[in-house]
């Protein structure tokens, strides 16, 4: 059997498309040298190893040191730039509305913790929001390249506030950055991730 490879999967929208709230630099460094960059040391990680053909969760869920944070990273990019479209924002619908209304009081307050949460985390990470196997929701924070799977939820949306995130667009204004983030996450994509259990 061919051992596998990762490959970098392209953008389902144009490097500019996301203009103004993420610009075309940003993104040409974020996903085009940041990202490519954790795929190619993961492969090389990999190759010949036990985990040579190891499922990518699998390998966030059980490795450490550079394999897991090259893994992760891979992961966790991939998951924050495929929930984004251009034509994104507005509210989430149907069971993840549900959930984040009996979760977190309402959609404009949940907003207001997850964007606390990526605020007040110090230095590099994620903010997440995952579901635990009853379907409740949390807000998360994730230091550097953490990952909820780690902790046996299931993640939904993350922020990344890495500074290459946003420093180009915002400088030190982690909040903007992170409230015009809204403006085009896409909820439908976000609503998929979630699944609803009965409680």
């Amino acid at each position: 059997m061919e051992p596998k490879i990762y490959t970098q999967p392209n953008l389902p929208y144009a490097i500019d498309a996301l203009e103004p709230v993420i610009s075309k630099d940003t993104i040409s460094y974020h996903w085009g040298k940041h990202e490519k960059t954790y795929i190619d040391n993961l492969n090389k990680l990999i190759e010949n190893t036990e985990w040579e053909d190891t499922p990518l969760e699998d390998i966030i869920k059980t490795a450490s040191g550079p394999l897991f944070n090259n893994a992760s990273q891979a992961w966790n990019h991939i998951f924050y730039f495929f929930a984004f479209s251009p034509d994104g924002g507005g509210n989430p619908t149907g069971d993840l509305a549900e959930a984040i209304n009996r979760d977190f009081g309402s959609f404009d307050e949940f907003k207001k913790l997850f964007v606390k949460a990526g605020t007040d985390l110090f230095g590099s990470g994620y903010v997440w929001l995952s579901q635990d196997k009853n379907g409740k929701l949390f807000i998360t924070q994730g230091k550097d390249a953490a990952n909820p799977m780690t902790q046996g939820l299931t993640p939904i949306l993350a922020f990344d506030v890495w500074e290459h995130a946003y420093y180009l667009d915002y400088q030190n204004r982690r909040a903007d950055a992170l409230n015009k983030l809204w403006d085009i996450v896409d909820w439908e994509i976000v609503g998929s991730r979630y699944e609803k259990k009965s409680r």
